[in-house]
Order: structure tokens, then sequence, then C-alpha cells
């Protein structure tokens, strides 16, 4: 008979089984409220009425006391389908401590978010049945274990690298303190006899036209399945393999002749196959395992040349400048994503000319669905082990849970054709060596036994056919700093923390893994989640959504740098996010101009997990900073940016696309209002992903007034533009712009004809709604030039009431923000 499943996910309620808690919610000792399943407990809370909403004002502070509670999830089963030898409860996430009941028996206890957990309850499951999964607090644990084991260094205040649990359900420099509990994946029952498929581990490689799947298989076998000859198929892209099994485990492979190859986006098609692998018994099917694979070749340049060791991924031999985000988890209630928001955040990732994805090591392993999207999308996924920013202990009950962690994620992410790296952890290593932990450890055990021994031990003997990476930032080896620009992947947080962006072109890097630039989310965001009245960078509830050590005062310093300090809230919250667009810009155009020195770049960070200030081109609530439109830019196949080299300016015209580059670049070095002083015709042909560096005269490149004078190149539709000095020192002439509007539903058409240069001009559209986009970010104009921005999202009657004068408040550039007149 074939095994069958049935979801547990419905019918489950939820009370508190121990801690303090406030008179309000003290009721739920005795009375249950709904839980929702997958689902965690702050969720089901919230929904009941009983807490307010943490993502709220200050409402963080007060729900704290959940994560300190114990809590009670609570169903009445039916009886399990007659006719099987075995069924098993099975729970693929329980966060995190547990105990699980069935009848008051405990069938077993939990202590990893990470992991998925089966239990036998053959015979025991009747109508009526009571299952019972008892919480215990996170802290609990965490702070019995760090008594035992002993204090070990850690970047942030709570207890996470003491248990494994998403790390930053404690809190992070972005993200809210949200100690969770819960069922948090989905739990079944499965009945089956003779045996199942326990695990199905496939390895895809290609040789030559020719693809190969080698599947290796776990099975478990009933008491009348043991010994027995059973028969295992593998079916791809019309070819079938079959393989008698008398074992525990068998590797079945098949052959896939003239295998249509998987590529990232912008480097060809994302081919997928159906891959079955199906369990039977004398023609009786027992169990069927299905996943999408795809063939390629993924390797990862570390050779030592010239420049250091280079860090560069090569799929299907074409090595790749990899145009990167960091990936923080998209809720910080992790259960509440779903697969249309994976999709959704990640197809935003995609038409921003993303082509990889890292998977931070503060989060979890993400749903399939993550995975799948990026299948389907060609986004390239660099995976992390669950480690970050803290001293691991290395004995047990961590260290026998982190190797079953590691065995199960890496087979159940195998068939992935957009995984094409495992990184042992982010920071670690580097915080070893850089922020005093070896005196503080005395000794003691702190994780390097993980990166360096037991994760590459399981990824080779698991997934040989992928690159492991020991850390982020790691050298290699402790011959050289492990945040050696020169050696290896680097993080640059000098910029943002103690300096300015100007800092990024001092470096050329291998591979740029960790950059940032903080700016607030949407204007709409603001209103929508803080009740602050007015709004200020000062005000209670922006403070409290800005989570980085002194990050408002980097903010300001940044700003200063560059801009006269902002007369209001309005400009501040403008300029601090045309600040952000420009310090990502910096790092990755000139980064780019030396590819193939540089591998690539990783921007932090993609998205956000609630509504804050932070590092993020997504904010929490799913608008589109500044910042993401500059991505679109930066991470275009082609880019035209000046740069400078043996300290002369040049023009790079970095060409990542698949066809050659030939044009004219147009040079021109104007005053500020527009004044042709001189003129440059450039041409150039680039070959496909390659850089050109065009060499400049210095009467159009030098710029003699750096007040008054700047730089504009224009090739192909795209643009550069350069000023003499900081903007606060520039003469900005007032910005003249003539409106012209044109409304069909609910989409506005903004036409905007500079009569002046304008800088930076920015139409906030979720001012003018809160549901309305803009198609565009920053742009700048020179005399005479237009510009049509095409907002979306409002309501037809909102739109059709729109005049100049309503568009004009919503519009911002850094020539009204540096004293001249308003657009």
């Amino acid at each position: 008979m074939t095994k069958q499943s049935r979801s547990l996910d419905s019918g489950w309620t939820l009370r508190l089984a121990g801690g303090a808690a406030p008179a309000e919610v003290a009721g739920l000792r005795d009375e249950a409220v709904p839980a929702q399943v997958p689902g965690c407990v702050h969720a089901d809370l919230l929904a009941a009425g009983l807490i307010p909403d943490p993502y709220r004002d200050l409402n963080e502070l007060d729900v704290a006391w959940a994560g300190r509670a114990d809590w009670r999830y609570d169903t009445a089963l039916a009886a399990a389908p007659p006719g099987f030898e075995r069924t098993d409860l099975v729970f693929d996430g329980l966060d995190t401590v547990a105990r699980v009941l069935l009848d008051g028996q405990e069938l077993g206890r939990t202590r990893n978010m990470h992991r998925s957990y089966r239990f036998d309850v053959t015979g025991r499951v009747r109508d009526g049945s009571a299952l019972s999964v008892l919480f215990t607090s996170a802290y609990t644990e965490a702070e019995s274990l760090r008594e035992r084991l002993g204090a070990r260094p850690n970047e942030y205040p709570e207890p996470f690298n003491y248990i494994r649990k998403m790390a930053a359900s404690f809190g992070w420099d972005w993200g809210p303190t949200l100690v969770t509990a819960g069922i948090w994946r989905p739990v079944r029952l499965e009945s089956w006899s003779t045996a199942r498929l326990a695990s199905v581990r496939p390895l895809v490689t290609v040789t030559g036209a020719d693809g190969r799947i080698e599947a290796h298989v776990e099975l478990e076998r009933t008491a009348s399945g043991a010994g027995r000859e059973l028969t295992l198929t593998i079916e791809a892209a019309g070819h079938t393999a079959v393989q008698n099994v008398s074992s525990g485990s068998a590797v079945i492979v098949l052959e896939v002749p003239g295998a249509e190859l998987w590529w990232p986006r912008g480097y060809g098609d994302q081919p997928l196959y159906d891959c079955v692998v199906t369990l039977s018994d004398a023609g009786r099917v027992l169990d069927r395992w299905e996943r999408r694979v795809g063939f390629r070749t993924v390797e990862l340049d570390r050779s030592p040349d010239e420049h250091g060791t280079a860090f560069t991924l090569s799929v299907n031999g074409q090595p790749i400048f990899a145009r990167g985000v960091n990936w923080i988890p998209d809720d910080a209630l992790p259960a509440r994503v779903t697969p249309e928001r994976y999709r959704r955040r990640l197809v935003q990732a995609a038409e921003a000319g993303v082509d990889l994805v890292r998977v931070w090591g503060g989060g979890i392993y993400e749903d399939r669905a993550f995975y799948d999207a990026c299948d389907e999308l060609g986004l390239m996924v660099w995976q992390d082990f669950l480690f970050a920013c803290a001293a691991y202990p290395e004995e047990q009950p961590l260290r026998g849970e982190i190797e079953a962690e590691a065995r199960e994620n890496v087979t159940r992410l195998s068939p992935h054709a957009s995984l094409v790296l495992w990184n042992g952890n982010n920071e670690n290593l580097w915080g070893f060596r850089d922020w005093g932990w070896e005196p503080r450890l005395a000794g003691d055990s702190w994780g390097e036994g993980y990166y360096l021994g037991l994760l590459p031990r399981v990824v080779a003997e698991l997934d040989p056919t992928r690159p492991y990476q020991a850390g982020s930032p790691w050298s290699g080896s402790w011959d050289h700093h492990p945040n050696d620009p020169a050696h290896g992947p680097s993080h640059f947080w000098e910029a943002w923390n103690r300096r300015d962006y100007g800092d990024y072109l001092g470096h050329v890097p291998r591979f740029a893994a960790e950059f940032g630039w903080q700016a607030p989310p949407a204007h709409a965001t603001l209103r929508e989640w803080l009740g602050d009245d007015p709004l200020a960078s000062t005000s209670p509830g922006m403070l409290h959504h800005q989570k980085a050590e002194d990050g408002n005062g980097k903010l300001d310093r940044g700003l200063a740098h560059h801009f006269t300090v902002p007369g209001d809230f309005d400009q501040w919250h403008y300029l601090t996010q045309v600040n952000q667009a420009r310090a990502i810009a910096t790092g990755v155009a000139h980064w780019r101009s030396h590819w193939p020195v540089c591998g690539g770049t990783v921007v932090w960070q993609l998205n956000d997990c609630w509504p804050v200030t932070s590092w993020a081109a997504i904010d929490g609530a799913e608008r589109l900073k500044p910042l993401y439109h500059e991505l679109r830019r930066l991470y275009a196949d082609r880019l035209l940016t000046f740069q400078s080299r043996d300290g002369a300016r040049v023009l790079a015209a970095d060409n990542q696309s698949p066809e050659p580059w030939q044009g004219t670049a147009v040079v021109r070095r104007l005053r500020a209002d527009g004044t042709g002083l001189a003129e440059e015709h450039v041409p150039f042909t680039v070959p496909p992903r390659s850089v050109g560096l065009l060499p400049l005269t210095a009467e159009v490149a030098e710029i003699k007034d750096a007040a008054g004078e700047l730089l504009v190149a224009d090739a192909g539709g795209l643009r550069d533009v350069v000023l003499g000095g900081p903007d606060k020192e520039f003469g900005y002439p007032p910005a003249e712009l003539d409106l012209r509007l044109d409304v069909s539903g609910g989409t506005l058409m903004v036409v905007i004809t500079a009569r002046a240069f304008v800088r930076d001009l920015l139409l906030q559209a979720d001012r003018l709604g809160p549901a309305a986009t803009a198609d565009r970010g920053l742009v700048t104009l020179l005399p005479g030039e237009s510009v049509t921005i095409t907002v979306s999202g409002l309501p037809a009657a909102d739109a059709a009431r729109l005049d100049a004068a309503g568009v004009r408040s919503a519009l911002f550039c850094v020539n009204a923000a540096e004293g001249a007149s308003r657009p």
C-alpha cells in the first residue's frame, strides 16, 4: 500500500504553560485560544487580540514577556488509517525546545528549530487522541547551557549562540527582539508499510553534453520489509533507471544525454527537469519522491595570483561577476512568510539585476518555496550555515545537534540548481582575530572546529558537487588576516561605522561579500507604523526603530561629509535615502570596474523583517527605497561610470552582457547653469563579460571650478554625473521644473522638464497615496531635459484629483536641500 500522509495543520489551540504574564493574558492558563499551524505564539496572541502589534511604535517592549514564557499547543487526532504497518508523527519544524506528548505520554524532546522530527506512533493514534507540544522558553534552555558550558563572546547581548534557533529572534542591529516559540513548519501523520524513502540526495553533474543524476537513497524498513528486495526507479527527462535494493541504502544513477544546461539569469535559460524516485515492492508503489533538478557545474576559483587569492564563481565554465544581495528572514515571525511572498521578493531581486542571493547565517534555512523560486528565476544561492557574530561552544549537546542539522539541510537543499556555495559562518573567524575573543576565550571552544572541520567534512561527504567556504569573511587560512581584501570574500564596514563611503575607493577586494549604508523606510511606512507626531529623526518611535549602535549618529555624520545639515525631517529623510543610494553606487561601480580581479559584490541587504531604519533596499512594508532603483542601474548588464586609475580620471564601460558593446561615449564638462566648457567623443568596443577603461583628455576630465562645474558622460542611454566637490559646496541653481500630468485610471504619468540643472530628483509616490509606487528613483536632469515618471497604485478618483501642486509636494531634489528653491 502506498504511503499516506495526513496534514495536522488545523484544530490546534494555545495556552500559557508557565512563566510570568500580564494580567490580560493570565487567563490563558485555563482557557486556550485558537492557534495557527504553521505559526508561532506571537502571531496567535496578536490574532486573539491579547497583545499589541509588536511592530508598531514601542510595542516590542510590551511583548517581551512572551519570549520568557512556556507555552502549550494541543489538538485532537482522528484515528490513523488501517492497514499500515507503521504510522509516524512528523514535525517539519518545532521552535525550539519542546516535549511532544500523545495522550499524556512523552514521545520525545526537541532542541533545534532547524531540524525535522519523526516519532513512531504505530497503534497509538485513536479517534480523539490528544496531541500536545509543550514549549519551554528558549531563554531557559540557552541560559542553562551558558551556565553549564561557560560564557562565550557575543556581539549582541542575548544568548543565541547556546541554542539552535534563529539567532535574529533575539534581536539584531536591524531587527526586533521577538523570541518566538511554536510549530513553525507543517506537521502530519505518515502511514506506510514495508519500507519508505527516508531521504533522497541527488548529486547532479554534467560531463560534456550529458547530464548525470546520482541519487543517494536511504530507506527505512518495517520488520516485514527487512532484507526484502525492493525496486528503486528514477525518472527524468524521459529517461529511466531501475535498480533492486535489499539493504538500507542505495545509489541509483541516471544518465541524461544532451541535457540542457541551467544558467544564472543573464547567462542563459533555466531549464528544470522533474526528477522522480519511486520505491516499489513487486510492482506495488510504496513511496515516491519528486523534485526539480537542473544540470550545471559550479566551481569556485580560489587560485593564487599576482593580486592575492581569487574568489570567483564559475557556472558551466563561465566566470561570473556576482551581482548579489544579502537576504535576511523576510519577517521576524518567519512562519508568516508565504510562498507568494517569497516569490514576490525574489522577483523584485531579479528585476533589480541581482543574480546571487546570500542567505545570511543569523536567519534560517529557508522554505523550499524560496529555493524553488531561485531555481526558476536564475538566482544563484550562497547558503550560510547558521552561525553569526558569536563564539559557539563545540561541546554536547550543541555539537550533535549541529551535525544533525547540517546533514539534514545539505540533503534537503541538494536538488536545487540555484544553490552554488556553502558557507560556514558569518564573521566568526574574523571576530576571533579582531574583536577581542581570543584572550576572553582562554582556550575554550568557539566554533573553529565546526567551520574548519565538521562542516567541510559533511559537505564533502554529502554534496561534493558544490564548493564550501569556511566563512565570510575568510582569507582561506590563518596565514592571512581573515578579512584581508586580497584573499577571499571581505566585509567592508569601516566606511559606515567610522569613515565615509569614499573609503570603498581605497580597496580592490577579490569579492565584496558585505557592505552597506543605512536609510529610513518610506515615508508612508513610517506613518503606518509609528504614532510619532511630528515625525523626527529623534522622536520615540524613530529611535526605537533604529537598532544599530549609534545608528542615527552615523547617518548624520555620513550626511555631514556631503550635505548641509537638513533643515527639517522631510529633508533629512530624503537626504539619508540619497546618501544610501550614492554609497552603494560608489562601492559597486568601483568594484565592478575592477573585474575580473574583483569577483562580485553582495550588498547588505535586500529586505527587512519589520519597519525599521536599516541597510535594506526594500523596507519592512515592502516599499522600494531609492536604493532599489539604483541597484537596477548598478546591476544592469551595462554600466557607465567615471573611475580613477593611477590618479587620472577614466571612463569605465562595464559590459557584463553576452554581446560586445560598441558605441561612442560623449563626455562633457559643464557649468552648473548648463554652459558647455569642453566635450569629447570617445569611441569604444568592449567584449562580452569585460570592462573597458577609456582614457579622457585633461581638458574634459579635470574640473577647474569645484563649486561650479560638473562632468557628464553619456553612452547607449546610460549616464554618469560627477560634481567638482561635495554637494554642500556646490553652487546649485534653483530647481526650475515644468510639470505635465496625464491620468489614466489609477496610473499617473508625470512628465518633468528641467529648466536648470537638477540633481537627484525624487518623486516619493507614497506621499501621494500609501499604495502608490513610482517606476524610477533618483534622476539627474540637465537644462532642457525631461523625464517621465509613471505612478501606479493610486485610486482612480485620487489620481484624477491630483494637480501639479500636489505632485510638487512629493518632489525632492538636492538643489532644494542645499538652499536653492523647492522643485
